[in-house]
């Protein structure tokens, strides 16, 4: 299971880094023509935020563990965004984007501190998650519902999360829950999200 799933991390990191070489390698005409596209072209800044993790507290068994969360979002729709044409990202999103309104397919692995060995703390998750503006479409306040299934140490299965983030989408607070119980019951999760 870890080796399906860190090629699909090596593939979305060769999709953004090549990105940034598929921007610069554009025509005059089309860079002019996209220029008021918001779209972010560095991956070289994406794949930096990227690497800082989200912290986060994991409940279960009657046992609370320490642990990181990193995400990487490989398609997303937005329903918040006037313009057609920009409505789709992938790998990369800007946090107006993603808060204003939509829909993501996500995963990413966490690390739970549980004193046996190093590679018995990943917990890997794969998801979907809807994003909802509340306050000045979602730049003061939004909220998030989503359903993921995880894997960690052998133990399999469905969760679901809900979420508030708030300055433009880059700091949030989510409580994922998995009915099948395990040692992650309930996690908490300090967001912290660039892109």
């Amino acid at each position: 299971m870890f080796g399906a799933w860190l090629k699909v991390f090596a593939a979305a990191l060769t999709i953004a880094l090549t990105d940034g070489a598929v921007a610069s390698a554009q025509s005059d005409a089309e860079q002019e023509e996209s220029a008021s596209d918001p779209a972010v072209r560095s991956a070289l800044l994406w794949s930096l935020a990227q690497i800082v993790p989200s912290p986060e507290v994991a409940y279960g068994e009657a046992t609370a563990r320490f642990g990181l969360r990193w995400q990487v979002t490989p398609l997303l729709y937005s329903f918040g965004i006037y313009r057609q044409a920009w409505r789709w990202r992938a790998f990369v999103v800007e946090p107006f984007v993603r808060q204003s309104g939509s829909v993501e397919l996500f995963l990413g692995p966490e690390y739970l501190v549980q004193g046996r060995g190093l590679a018995d703390g990943w917990l890997w998750r794969i998801g979907a998650r809807s994003y909802f503006p509340i306050i000045e479409r979602g730049e003061s306040l939004s909220v998030s519902v989503g359903t993921s299934y995880s894997e960690l140490a052998g133990h399999r299965g469905v969760a679901y999360e809900a979420g508030v983030y708030t300055l433009f989408g880059l700091v949030g607070a989510q409580i994922t829950w998995s009915p099948t119980g395990g040692e992650a019951t309930t996690i908490a999760t300090l967001r912290l999200r660039y892109f």
